[in-house]
């Protein structure tokens, strides 16, 4: 559909100015909002709450406020495609909603409260997604095809990166609250000033017409019966990052609880099976996109990292030692690697509107999103009980994420 919009599609390569401020976007904004998530949260939880209802309680917090995410990333995709402002449709977003952001992480880390956590949360969660949607959205108005693997793979090693840092930062000040959330905070605003500030980010002169609540309603929708390969691509996202949420969420109460470690010995723990994660995929992952790029393929990359990662799950039901836990870790980043290395230049490769790019970007966020709101739900459920059955979690996780990488077959228009 063309919905009259004046801004061509990009056809000019970007240079390594563009791929610097891009990357430290992504870098900042993941350590504010993936430290959380990966290990900060559940020590907040824990701090609040006790170890013995943590995590039901981290799991109704993040599930709650992943919900947000799950509204905020096409809803505001579409105000950023619609944007008028004179410094940009992308940047009012991207440096706004950074900067909300760091607000309510500020109010989490004072929270007292179940509650004031929950609200802390879902507020952060809208707010990073304000930003991340814009930001996101620029891969697809300034980099050539030619170039989206390697942007993409680049965004997503920082993505990983981002979550080592958030969690060498949670290592640092365990006890302390407020440098816990406010040191990734700052680096959000950071990294999304300074990319705003070299972004050319065209203005918007005419404003596009009104619409009813019909296309509204159509913000977060696209029909798979007329793009199945979106649709396709869209259920292997929601699944891989199911499984592998319902891992991250409860990592760290699995190394307390199945391990035996105390909070500080998991949080170090939890930095060096990152770190390990990391490296394996910074490497894998940059290769994996100059060699699509090359040959043109992204399916059998998708596959197979999914594939991939699935096998890494299951074998989580087998560690008893730390030992064995960072093999594990190292296989999920060479996993995850190929993944991020490929994905994302596959999906914008089926986007049904280019000229809504962040709108329809931001329907596929919502496999990134929903999961995240899932999992901690479904994760809570299956190791609920004094046992606490972490096997069977890994289990239905790695089966979960293996159907993934079959739902990645039927894709036609991106070999």
């Amino acid at each position: 559909m063309n919905s009259g919009f004046e801004i061509p599609p990009p056809s000019k390569p970007v240079g390594g100015k563009f791929a610097f401020f891009f990357a430290l976007a992504q870098l900042g904004l993941f350590i504010a909002l993936l430290g959380p998530v990966t290990i900060s949260m559940a020590i907040k939880v824990i701090s609040v709450v006790g170890p013995e209802n943590a995590t039901t309680a981290q799991g109704l917090v993040l599930g709650l406020g992943a919900f947000a995410a799950l509204i905020a990333n096409p809803v505001f995709g579409r105000l950023s495609d619609r944007t008028t402002s004179r410094f940009g449709r992308r940047r009012p977003w991207m440096v706004g909603g950074s900067i909300v952001l760091a607000i309510f992480l500020l109010v989490i880390a004072v929270a007292n409260s179940v509650p004031m956590l929950i609200i802390g949360w879902f507020g952060a969660q809208l707010a990073a997604n304000a930003a991340f949607a814009a930001y996101l959205a620029t891969i697809a108005d300034q980099v050539p095809p030619s170039q989206t693997a390697k942007i993409s793979a680049l965004g997503g090693v920082m993505q990983n990166v981002g979550i080592l840092v958030a969690t060498f930062v949670a290592g640092l000040f365990t006890e302390q609250m407020i440098p816990l959330f406010m040191v990734p905070a700052l680096c959000g605003v950071v990294g999304m000033v300074a990319y705003a500030l070299v972004l050319k980010d065209p203005q918007l002169h005419h404003k596009p017409a009104a619409e009813g609540w019909k296309a509204w309603i159509h913000t977060f929708w696209v029909s798979p019966r007329q793009h199945p390969d979106f649709g396709w691509a869209w259920i292997s996202r929601f699944l891989l990052v199911l499984g592998s949420f319902m891992f991250t969420t409860f990592r760290l109460n699995w190394m307390i609880d199945h391990l035996g470690l105390t909070s500080a010995e998991a949080a170090q723990v939890v930095f060096v099976g990152v770190l390990i994660y990391t490296v394996v995929l910074v490497v894998v992952g940059q290769a994996t996109g100059f060699v699509s790029d090359k040959i043109g393929r992204r399916k059998v990359f998708v596959f197979g990292s999914t594939a991939l990662f699935a096998i890494g799950l299951l074998g989580l039901t087998q560690v008893n030692t730390v030992g064995h836990f960072y093999v594990i870790e190292a296989i999920l980043g060479a996993a995850f690697g190929i993944y991020m290395g490929v994905d994302l230049a596959l999906v914008i490769g089926v986007l049904p509107d280019p000229e809504n790019s962040a709108k329809d970007l931001g329907v596929f966020n919502i496999a990134n999103a929903a999961p995240q709101s899932l999992a901690p739900f479904l994760g809570a459920a299956l190791i609920a009980g004094a046992a606490k059955n972490y096997s069977l979690l890994y289990v239905v996780a790695a089966a979960l994420t293996f159907l993934g990488a079959l739902a990645i077959i039927p894709v036609k228009k991106v070999k």
